[in-house]
């Protein structure tokens, strides 16, 4: 995964913390986790806000189906 599977992500990181409320996530926690991910190989400078801001909405939207 890149950064740039948002949706990917939001599913791996759906899976791996179920208990957790990711309106709840800060975003140093959310960019460690992404990076921690099995699948995730891309680089880490790559990372942005917006990005960070849009899989957090993701992941909202994922455990909200």
């Amino acid at each position: 995964m890149k950064w740039i599977d948002i949706y990917d992500i939001a599913i791996e990181l759906a899976d791996n913390y179920p208990d957790l409320d990711p309106k709840t996530v800060n975003f140093v926690d959310l960019r460690n986790w992404i990076l921690q991910l099995e699948e995730f190989d891309d680089d880490p400078e790559h990372c942005g806000e917006k990005i960070l801001e849009a899989v957090q909405a993701a992941w909202i939207e994922e455990i909200a189906d």
